[in-house]
Protein backbone atom coordinates (compact mmCIF):
# COMPACT_ATOMS: atom_id res chain seq x y z
CA UNK A 1 0.00 0.00 0.00
CA UNK A 2 0.96 3.59 -0.64
CA UNK A 3 1.91 6.07 1.86
CA UNK A 4 -1.02 8.06 3.26
CA UNK A 5 -0.77 10.93 1.73
CA UNK A 6 -0.29 9.01 -1.73
CA UNK A 7 -3.47 7.40 -1.58
CA UNK A 8 -6.17 8.26 -3.73
CA UNK A 9 -9.62 8.69 -1.37
CA UNK A 10 -11.94 9.96 -4.53
CA UNK A 11 -12.97 6.29 -5.71
CA UNK A 12 -14.03 5.72 -2.29
CA UNK A 13 -15.97 8.42 -1.10
CA UNK A 14 -17.34 8.17 -4.39
CA UNK A 15 -19.13 5.09 -3.97
CA UNK A 16 -19.82 6.14 -0.07
CA UNK A 17 -21.64 8.61 -1.29
CA UNK A 18 -23.45 7.09 -4.42
CA UNK A 19 -23.96 4.29 -1.50
CA UNK A 20 -25.52 6.67 0.86
CA UNK A 21 -23.08 5.66 3.82
CA UNK A 22 -23.09 6.96 7.33
CA UNK A 23 -20.24 5.47 8.86
CA UNK A 24 -16.98 3.38 7.48
CA UNK A 25 -15.81 0.84 10.07
CA UNK A 26 -11.32 0.73 9.96
CA UNK A 27 -11.16 -2.81 10.87
CA UNK A 28 -7.98 -4.47 12.24
CA UNK A 29 -7.50 -7.78 14.29
CA UNK A 30 -5.77 -7.81 17.34
CA UNK A 31 -2.88 -9.91 18.89
CA UNK A 32 -5.71 -11.21 21.03
CA UNK A 33 -7.35 -12.39 17.82
CA UNK A 34 -10.48 -10.18 17.99
CA UNK A 35 -11.82 -7.76 15.27
CA UNK A 36 -12.19 -4.42 16.46
CA UNK A 37 -12.94 -1.17 14.75
CA UNK A 38 -13.11 2.32 14.73
CA UNK A 39 -15.57 4.16 12.14
CA UNK A 40 -15.29 7.33 10.31
CA UNK A 41 -18.52 9.21 9.28
CA UNK A 42 -18.99 10.29 5.73
CA UNK A 43 -18.10 13.70 6.65
CA UNK A 44 -14.36 13.93 6.95
CA UNK A 45 -13.93 10.24 5.33
CA UNK A 46 -11.74 11.50 2.63
CA UNK A 47 -9.04 13.14 4.84
CA UNK A 48 -9.32 9.89 7.39
CA UNK A 49 -8.25 7.47 4.25
CA UNK A 50 -5.60 10.15 3.76
CA UNK A 51 -3.93 10.53 7.72
CA UNK A 52 -6.51 7.36 8.73
CA UNK A 53 -7.60 7.36 12.88
CA UNK A 54 -5.83 7.58 15.58
CA UNK A 55 -5.53 5.03 18.18
CA UNK A 56 -3.78 4.17 20.94
CA UNK A 57 -0.62 2.29 21.12
CA UNK A 58 -1.82 0.60 24.34
CA UNK A 59 -4.42 -1.60 21.70
CA UNK A 60 -1.97 -4.34 21.25
CA UNK A 61 -1.07 -5.23 24.40
CA UNK A 62 -4.81 -5.51 24.93
CA UNK A 63 -5.81 -9.22 25.47
CA UNK A 64 -9.14 -10.95 24.94
CA UNK A 65 -10.47 -10.53 28.12
CA UNK A 66 -9.89 -6.70 27.70
CA UNK A 67 -6.98 -6.72 30.17
CA UNK A 68 -3.55 -4.63 28.88
CA UNK A 69 -0.14 -5.95 29.56
CA UNK A 70 2.90 -4.30 30.49
CA UNK A 71 4.44 -4.36 27.25
CA UNK A 72 7.11 -1.43 26.65
CA UNK A 73 6.34 0.80 24.38
CA UNK A 74 2.12 -0.04 24.86
CA UNK A 75 1.07 2.29 27.97
CA UNK A 76 -0.85 5.16 27.84
CA UNK A 77 1.36 7.53 25.89
CA UNK A 78 1.71 7.51 22.43
CA UNK A 79 -0.46 6.71 19.18
CA UNK A 80 -0.05 5.40 15.98
CA UNK A 81 -2.85 5.46 12.84
CA UNK A 82 -4.87 3.11 11.45
CA UNK A 83 -4.61 3.91 7.73
CA UNK A 84 -7.56 2.15 5.50
CA UNK A 85 -6.59 0.11 2.21
CA UNK A 86 -9.05 1.55 -0.41
CA UNK A 87 -8.81 -1.86 -2.32
CA UNK A 88 -10.60 -3.81 0.37
CA UNK A 89 -13.39 -1.33 0.94
CA UNK A 90 -17.02 -3.34 1.08
CA UNK A 91 -20.57 -1.72 1.86
CA UNK A 92 -21.76 -4.07 4.71
CA UNK A 93 -24.90 -5.36 3.70
CA UNK A 94 -26.34 -6.26 7.41
CA UNK A 95 -25.38 -2.29 8.69
CA UNK A 96 -27.40 -0.25 7.34
CA UNK A 97 -25.31 2.94 5.69
CA UNK A 98 -22.24 1.14 6.32
CA UNK A 99 -19.01 0.47 5.09
CA UNK A 100 -15.97 -1.19 6.24
CA UNK A 101 -12.42 -1.28 4.87
CA UNK A 102 -9.24 -3.47 6.70
CA UNK A 103 -6.36 -1.35 8.12
CA UNK A 104 -2.60 -1.05 7.96
CA UNK A 105 -1.29 0.18 11.33
CA UNK A 106 1.49 3.48 11.01
CA UNK A 107 3.78 5.19 12.77
CA UNK A 108 3.07 8.66 12.94
CA UNK A 109 5.69 9.63 10.73
CA UNK A 110 3.93 7.08 7.73
CA UNK A 111 6.12 4.12 8.33
CA UNK A 112 4.66 0.43 9.29
CA UNK A 113 3.96 0.12 12.65
CA UNK A 114 6.56 -2.65 14.18
CA UNK A 115 3.59 -4.49 15.50
CA UNK A 116 1.25 -4.07 12.57
CA UNK A 117 0.05 -8.09 11.65
CA UNK A 118 -0.97 -6.83 8.49
CA UNK A 119 2.42 -5.28 7.36
CA UNK A 120 4.14 -8.72 8.97
CA UNK A 121 2.65 -10.38 6.48
CA UNK A 122 3.01 -7.91 3.55
CA UNK A 123 6.99 -8.86 4.10
CA UNK A 124 6.52 -12.68 4.14
CA UNK A 125 4.68 -11.98 1.23
CA UNK A 126 7.93 -9.75 -0.42
CA UNK A 127 10.24 -12.74 0.96
CA UNK A 128 7.81 -15.09 -1.65
CA UNK A 129 7.73 -12.69 -4.70
CA UNK A 130 11.40 -12.68 -4.38
CA UNK A 131 11.73 -16.05 -5.39
CA UNK A 132 9.09 -15.41 -7.71
CA UNK A 133 5.88 -17.00 -5.99
CA UNK A 134 3.08 -15.96 -4.26
CA UNK A 135 0.81 -18.13 -1.41
CA UNK A 136 -2.53 -18.66 -2.02
CA UNK A 137 -4.89 -19.66 0.70
CA UNK A 138 -8.73 -20.72 1.26
CA UNK A 139 -10.14 -20.74 4.76
CA UNK A 140 -12.73 -23.48 5.86
CA UNK A 141 -14.70 -22.08 8.62
CA UNK A 142 -16.74 -24.27 10.93
CA UNK A 143 -19.26 -22.46 13.60
CA UNK A 144 -22.20 -22.90 15.64
CA UNK A 145 -25.55 -21.30 15.85
CA UNK A 146 -27.17 -20.74 19.12
CA UNK A 147 -30.03 -19.11 21.25
CA UNK A 148 -29.88 -18.23 25.06
CA UNK A 149 -31.59 -20.52 27.09
CA UNK A 150 -33.69 -19.64 30.18
CA UNK A 151 -30.53 -19.65 32.49
CA UNK A 152 -28.79 -17.65 29.99
CA UNK A 153 -27.07 -20.75 28.90
CA UNK A 154 -26.34 -21.46 25.26
CA UNK A 155 -28.32 -23.83 23.28
CA UNK A 156 -27.41 -24.99 19.81
CA UNK A 157 -30.45 -24.75 17.10
CA UNK A 158 -30.47 -28.74 16.01
CA UNK A 159 -29.54 -31.64 17.46
CA UNK A 160 -29.25 -32.85 13.40
CA UNK A 161 -26.52 -35.81 12.23
CA UNK A 162 -23.30 -34.40 9.98
CA UNK A 163 -24.83 -33.36 6.81
CA UNK A 164 -28.40 -34.19 7.47
CA UNK A 165 -30.78 -32.11 5.38
CA UNK A 166 -32.83 -31.80 8.39
CA UNK A 167 -29.96 -29.25 9.85
CA UNK A 168 -30.11 -27.53 6.74
CA UNK A 169 -33.77 -27.17 6.76
CA UNK A 170 -33.20 -26.00 10.61
CA UNK A 171 -30.24 -23.10 9.31
CA UNK A 172 -31.75 -22.26 5.71
CA UNK A 173 -33.27 -19.02 5.89
CA UNK A 174 -30.12 -17.73 8.24
CA UNK A 175 -27.39 -19.41 5.46
CA UNK A 176 -29.67 -17.63 2.74
CA UNK A 177 -28.96 -14.32 4.13
CA UNK A 178 -25.15 -15.27 4.76
CA UNK A 179 -24.66 -16.52 1.43
CA UNK A 180 -26.09 -13.43 0.03
CA UNK A 181 -24.06 -11.08 2.28
CA UNK A 182 -21.03 -12.62 1.28
CA UNK A 183 -21.87 -12.31 -2.15
CA UNK A 184 -22.38 -8.57 -1.91
CA UNK A 185 -19.11 -8.41 -0.77
CA UNK A 186 -17.35 -9.76 -3.62
CA UNK A 187 -16.93 -13.22 -1.44
CA UNK A 188 -17.94 -15.94 -2.99
CA UNK A 189 -19.35 -19.06 -1.01
CA UNK A 190 -18.00 -22.47 -2.45
CA UNK A 191 -19.43 -25.41 -0.54
CA UNK A 192 -21.61 -25.38 2.83
CA UNK A 193 -23.11 -28.12 4.66
CA UNK A 194 -24.32 -28.88 8.06
CA UNK A 195 -21.36 -30.03 10.42
CA UNK A 196 -21.23 -32.91 12.97
CA UNK A 197 -22.13 -30.98 15.94
CA UNK A 198 -25.32 -29.43 17.01
CA UNK A 199 -26.28 -26.46 15.31
CA UNK A 200 -22.73 -26.44 13.56
CA UNK A 201 -22.40 -25.26 9.72
CA UNK A 202 -19.46 -25.16 7.67
CA UNK A 203 -18.32 -22.78 5.24
CA UNK A 204 -15.66 -22.61 2.20
CA UNK A 205 -14.14 -19.54 0.52
CA UNK A 206 -12.12 -19.33 -2.73
CA UNK A 207 -8.72 -19.65 -3.16
CA UNK A 208 -7.42 -16.07 -2.48
CA UNK A 209 -3.12 -14.49 -2.50
CA UNK A 210 -2.35 -13.99 0.67
CA UNK A 211 -2.85 -10.75 2.07
CA UNK A 212 -6.87 -10.30 0.41
CA UNK A 213 -7.22 -14.16 1.99
CA UNK A 214 -6.39 -12.76 5.09
CA UNK A 215 -8.67 -9.54 4.47
CA UNK A 216 -11.64 -11.64 3.67
CA UNK A 217 -11.50 -13.60 6.49
CA UNK A 218 -12.14 -11.10 9.00
CA UNK A 219 -14.91 -9.48 6.30
CA UNK A 220 -16.34 -13.73 6.65
CA UNK A 221 -16.27 -13.60 10.37
CA UNK A 222 -17.86 -10.59 10.73
CA UNK A 223 -20.20 -11.38 8.45
CA UNK A 224 -21.24 -14.73 9.89
CA UNK A 225 -21.93 -13.22 13.72
CA UNK A 226 -23.60 -10.28 12.46
CA UNK A 227 -26.05 -12.35 10.08
CA UNK A 228 -26.82 -14.33 13.22
CA UNK A 229 -27.70 -11.56 14.97
CA UNK A 230 -30.10 -10.21 12.72
CA UNK A 231 -32.04 -13.25 12.70
CA UNK A 232 -31.86 -13.92 16.57
CA UNK A 233 -28.96 -15.84 16.88
CA UNK A 234 -25.49 -16.11 18.47
CA UNK A 235 -23.05 -17.57 16.36
CA UNK A 236 -19.96 -18.63 17.30
CA UNK A 237 -16.48 -19.55 15.95
CA UNK A 238 -14.81 -20.69 19.12
CA UNK A 239 -13.17 -23.85 18.52
CA UNK A 240 -14.57 -25.78 21.30
CA UNK A 241 -17.92 -24.23 21.97
CA UNK A 242 -19.74 -26.81 23.97
CA UNK A 243 -17.11 -28.76 26.34
CA UNK A 244 -17.66 -32.87 24.62
CA UNK A 245 -19.04 -31.41 21.69
CA UNK A 246 -17.63 -31.02 18.26
CA UNK A 247 -14.69 -28.67 17.73
CA UNK A 248 -14.83 -25.28 15.22
CA UNK A 249 -11.87 -25.48 12.82
CA UNK A 250 -10.72 -22.97 10.39
CA UNK A 251 -9.09 -25.25 7.65
CA UNK A 252 -6.12 -23.43 5.91
CA UNK A 253 -5.70 -24.78 2.28
CA UNK A 254 -2.51 -23.30 0.72
CA UNK A 255 -0.44 -23.85 -2.24
CA UNK A 256 2.47 -21.80 -4.04
CA UNK A 257 2.40 -19.93 -7.14
CA UNK A 258 4.29 -18.39 -9.74
CA UNK A 259 3.81 -15.04 -9.35
CA UNK A 260 3.77 -13.87 -12.55
CA UNK A 261 1.61 -16.87 -14.40
CA UNK A 262 -0.47 -19.69 -13.08
CA UNK A 263 2.14 -22.36 -12.64
CA UNK A 264 1.16 -24.27 -9.38
CA UNK A 265 4.60 -24.96 -8.18
CA UNK A 266 2.91 -27.43 -5.62
CA UNK A 267 2.10 -29.37 -8.86
CA UNK A 268 4.07 -32.06 -10.59
CA UNK A 269 2.04 -34.30 -13.06
CA UNK A 270 5.05 -36.58 -13.33
CA UNK A 271 5.12 -37.46 -9.22
CA UNK A 272 3.24 -40.37 -8.55
CA UNK A 273 0.72 -38.20 -6.10
CA UNK A 274 1.23 -35.10 -8.18
CA UNK A 275 3.08 -33.24 -5.26
CA UNK A 276 5.76 -31.72 -6.62
CA UNK A 277 9.95 -31.70 -4.84
CA UNK A 278 9.25 -28.02 -4.44
CA UNK A 279 5.93 -28.99 -2.19
CA UNK A 280 7.64 -31.09 -0.53
CA UNK A 281 10.46 -29.30 0.77
CA UNK A 282 7.92 -25.56 1.39
CA UNK A 283 5.48 -28.55 3.78
CA UNK A 284 8.54 -29.97 5.57
CA UNK A 285 9.38 -26.57 6.59
CA UNK A 286 5.77 -26.31 8.17
CA UNK A 287 5.69 -29.94 9.51
CA UNK A 288 8.94 -29.14 11.49
CA UNK A 289 7.79 -25.67 13.00
CA UNK A 290 4.75 -26.84 13.32
CA UNK A 291 4.66 -27.30 16.97
CA UNK A 292 5.37 -23.35 17.03
CA UNK A 293 3.45 -22.59 14.33
CA UNK A 294 0.72 -23.64 16.54
CA UNK A 295 0.96 -20.58 18.87
CA UNK A 296 -0.19 -18.02 15.82
CA UNK A 297 -2.74 -20.79 14.28
CA UNK A 298 -4.79 -22.45 17.33
CA UNK A 299 -3.57 -19.98 19.62
CA UNK A 300 -6.34 -19.39 21.92
CA UNK A 301 -6.83 -21.41 25.48
CA UNK A 302 -9.59 -22.98 23.96
CA UNK A 303 -8.10 -24.50 21.29
CA UNK A 304 -6.32 -27.28 23.02
CA UNK A 305 -9.47 -28.51 23.87
CA UNK A 306 -10.57 -29.22 20.19
CA UNK A 307 -6.99 -30.46 19.10
CA UNK A 308 -6.70 -33.75 20.70
CA UNK A 309 -6.55 -37.22 19.40
CA UNK A 310 -9.26 -38.82 17.75
CA UNK A 311 -11.49 -35.40 16.52
CA UNK A 312 -10.36 -35.12 13.44
CA UNK A 313 -8.27 -32.09 14.34
CA UNK A 314 -4.48 -33.23 13.67
CA UNK A 315 -2.92 -33.90 17.18
CA UNK A 316 0.50 -35.17 16.12
CA UNK A 317 3.47 -34.11 14.03
CA UNK A 318 2.50 -35.94 10.45
CA UNK A 319 1.26 -35.31 7.19
CA UNK A 320 -0.45 -38.23 4.74
CA UNK A 321 -2.60 -38.17 1.98
CA UNK A 322 -6.56 -37.63 2.64
CA UNK A 323 -5.76 -38.56 6.42
CA UNK A 324 -8.19 -35.92 8.52
CA UNK A 325 -6.32 -37.78 11.39
CA UNK A 326 -2.71 -35.97 10.23
CA UNK A 327 -2.48 -31.61 11.11
CA UNK A 328 -1.51 -31.56 7.04
CA UNK A 329 -3.21 -33.26 4.37
CA UNK A 330 -2.77 -33.81 0.96
CA UNK A 331 -6.29 -33.61 -0.39
CA UNK A 332 -6.54 -35.79 -3.45
CA UNK A 333 -7.32 -34.10 -6.62
CA UNK A 334 -10.02 -33.23 -8.45
CA UNK A 335 -10.68 -34.78 -12.53
CA UNK A 336 -9.67 -32.26 -15.36
CA UNK A 337 -8.49 -29.93 -12.63
CA UNK A 338 -5.32 -31.60 -10.87
CA UNK A 339 -3.16 -28.49 -11.35
CA UNK A 340 -5.63 -26.15 -9.70
CA UNK A 341 -6.67 -28.17 -6.63
CA UNK A 342 -2.97 -29.16 -5.53
CA UNK A 343 -2.82 -27.92 -2.37
CA UNK A 344 -2.20 -29.07 1.23
CA UNK A 345 -4.71 -28.55 4.39
CA UNK A 346 -3.41 -27.08 7.46
CA UNK A 347 -6.15 -28.69 9.84
CA UNK A 348 -4.30 -27.16 13.57
CA UNK A 349 -5.91 -23.93 13.00
CA UNK A 350 -9.00 -21.93 14.40
CA UNK A 351 -10.93 -18.36 13.71
CA UNK A 352 -9.22 -17.62 17.06
CA UNK A 353 -6.05 -16.57 15.19
CA UNK A 354 -5.45 -13.62 13.79
CA UNK A 355 -5.03 -14.71 10.13
CA UNK A 356 -2.39 -12.48 8.84
CA UNK A 357 -0.15 -13.66 11.88
CA UNK A 358 -1.51 -17.52 11.10
CA UNK A 359 -0.23 -17.28 7.15
CA UNK A 360 2.80 -15.27 7.72
CA UNK A 361 4.11 -17.80 9.99
CA UNK A 362 3.13 -20.33 7.92
CA UNK A 363 5.47 -18.76 5.11
CA UNK A 364 8.19 -18.13 7.32
CA UNK A 365 7.59 -21.89 8.02
CA UNK A 366 7.49 -22.84 4.48
CA UNK A 367 10.44 -20.49 3.65
CA UNK A 368 12.83 -22.57 6.01
CA UNK A 369 11.81 -25.85 4.57
CA UNK A 370 13.21 -24.39 1.23
CA UNK A 371 16.36 -22.59 2.26
CA UNK A 372 17.35 -25.09 4.63
CA UNK A 373 18.74 -28.17 3.38
CA UNK A 374 18.74 -30.56 6.47
CA UNK A 375 14.66 -30.17 6.60
CA UNK A 376 13.40 -33.39 5.09
CA UNK A 377 9.99 -34.48 4.87
CA UNK A 378 9.22 -37.61 6.82
CA UNK A 379 6.95 -40.83 5.11
CA UNK A 380 3.62 -39.78 5.02
CA UNK A 381 1.55 -41.42 7.83
CA UNK A 382 -1.82 -42.87 5.92
CA UNK A 383 -3.38 -44.11 9.60
CA UNK A 384 -4.59 -42.08 12.68
CA UNK A 385 -1.49 -41.73 14.37
CA UNK A 386 -3.30 -42.40 17.56
CA UNK A 387 -3.90 -45.90 16.79
CA UNK A 388 0.01 -46.34 16.15
CA UNK A 389 1.97 -47.80 19.67
CA UNK A 390 4.23 -44.79 21.19
CA UNK A 391 7.36 -46.98 19.68
CA UNK A 392 5.99 -46.87 16.06
CA UNK A 393 5.34 -43.10 16.31
CA UNK A 394 8.83 -42.62 18.04
CA UNK A 395 10.48 -44.14 14.61
CA UNK A 396 8.42 -42.48 12.40
CA UNK A 397 9.34 -39.24 14.04
CA UNK A 398 5.91 -38.45 15.08
CA UNK A 399 4.94 -36.47 18.32
CA UNK A 400 2.20 -34.83 20.10
CA UNK A 401 1.24 -31.16 19.60
CA UNK A 402 1.14 -28.88 22.08
CA UNK A 403 -1.83 -30.13 24.33
CA UNK A 404 -2.06 -26.39 25.58
CA UNK A 405 -2.08 -22.88 24.80
CA UNK A 406 1.12 -22.69 27.72
CA UNK A 407 2.48 -25.38 25.48
CA UNK A 408 2.00 -24.02 21.84
CA UNK A 409 3.38 -20.58 23.88
CA UNK A 410 6.79 -21.80 24.84
CA UNK A 411 7.09 -23.51 21.55
CA UNK A 412 6.48 -20.54 19.54
CA UNK A 413 9.11 -18.51 22.05
CA UNK A 414 11.79 -21.17 21.49
CA UNK A 415 11.39 -20.56 17.47
CA UNK A 416 13.87 -18.70 16.44
CA UNK A 417 12.48 -18.71 12.73
CA UNK A 418 9.29 -17.86 13.50
CA UNK A 419 9.75 -15.25 16.64
CA UNK A 420 12.17 -13.41 13.83
CA UNK A 421 9.99 -13.29 11.34
CA UNK A 422 7.57 -11.66 13.63
CA UNK A 423 10.46 -9.18 14.88
CA UNK A 424 10.88 -8.51 18.63
CA UNK A 425 7.61 -6.15 18.76
CA UNK A 426 5.24 -7.82 17.02
CA UNK A 427 6.93 -11.23 18.84
CA UNK A 428 7.03 -9.82 22.50
CA UNK A 429 3.43 -8.32 22.47
CA UNK A 430 1.86 -11.12 21.36
CA UNK A 431 3.68 -13.46 23.71
CA UNK A 432 2.35 -11.46 26.62
CA UNK A 433 -1.27 -10.87 25.36
CA UNK A 434 -1.74 -14.66 24.55
CA UNK A 435 0.45 -15.75 27.67
CA UNK A 436 -1.78 -13.70 30.41
CA UNK A 437 -4.70 -15.29 28.45
CA UNK A 438 -3.58 -18.03 29.28
CA UNK A 439 -2.91 -17.22 32.59
CA UNK A 440 -6.39 -16.34 33.61
CA UNK A 441 -8.38 -19.04 31.89
CA UNK A 442 -5.99 -21.61 33.80
CA UNK A 443 -7.14 -20.14 37.29
CA UNK A 444 -11.04 -20.62 36.24
CA UNK A 445 -13.22 -22.33 35.68
CA UNK A 446 -14.76 -24.29 32.32
CA UNK A 447 -17.93 -22.18 32.80
CA UNK A 448 -15.85 -19.03 32.74
CA UNK A 449 -13.74 -20.23 29.71
CA UNK A 450 -16.47 -21.12 27.41
CA UNK A 451 -17.47 -17.78 28.09
CA UNK A 452 -14.63 -16.31 27.18
CA UNK A 453 -14.43 -17.27 24.03
CA UNK A 454 -18.43 -18.02 22.65
CA UNK A 455 -19.42 -14.77 21.89
CA UNK A 456 -15.69 -13.18 21.32
CA UNK A 457 -14.63 -15.43 18.11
Amino acid sequence: MALAEEVDARPVVKRADKEGLRLVRFLWCGNDGTVRAKASSRHGLEGRIRAGIGLTVAMQAMNGLDHLQPVEGMGPVGEIRLVPDPDTFRVLPYAPHTGAMLVDQRTLDGEVAPVDQRGFLRRMVVRLAERGARLEVAFENEFALATRGERGEYVPIDSSLCFSTIGMTESQDYVDALVAALDAQDIPLEQYYAELGHGQQEISTPHRPAVRAADEQLLVRETIRAVAAAHGLIATLAPKPWPGGAGNGCHMHFSLWDADDERNRFHDPDAADRFSEEGRRFLAGVLHHLPALCGLTAPSFNSYDRIVPQYWAGAFTCWGHDNREAPLRLPSLFSGMEEASTNVELKAADATCNPYLAIGGLIAAGLDGLDNPDLALPAPVEVDPATLSEDRRDELGVRPLPSSQGEALDALEADAVLTGALGPVLAQSYLAVRRSEWETYSAEDEAFAQQGHFEKY
